[in-house]
């Protein structure tokens, strides 16, 4: 059975549409948990091939790609740059023009 968090988290990243990012610290929120921002790591690393989560479309605060270069890091951006998402000055995303906090 899938904790109700973590069903929540799972409802929200399917939820982030094309063309769009989410924090690890929005979807917490998000999900009724605001520190829970490593628990949603851990939901995405542990469940996104099962659910078919769309696991690119998440970076931190910062606007930037928390998986480690090169291999993990130039797939994520590969797969943000072929949905229209363009990166900015030391790789970071201008959350003016990406970021999806449900209701945009």
């Amino acid at each position: 059975m899938i904790e109700p968090f973590t069903r929540r988290v799972i409802e929200i990243i399917k939820s982030i549409p094309e063309g769009k990012v989410c924090t690890y610290g929005t979807i917490a929120l998000m999900a009724g948990q605001p520190n829970g921002a490593r628990q949603v790591t851990r939901i995405i690393h542990s469940m996104s091939s099962k659910h078919g989560l769309p696991w690119h479309r998440i970076v931190n605060a910062r606007g930037e790609i928390s998986l480690p270069k090169p291999y993990q890091y130039d797939q994520q951006k590969a797969l943000l740059q072929s949905e229209g998402v363009q990166f900015g000055v030391k790789d970071r995303i201008d959350f003016k023009e990406y970021l999806w906090t449900g209701s945009s």
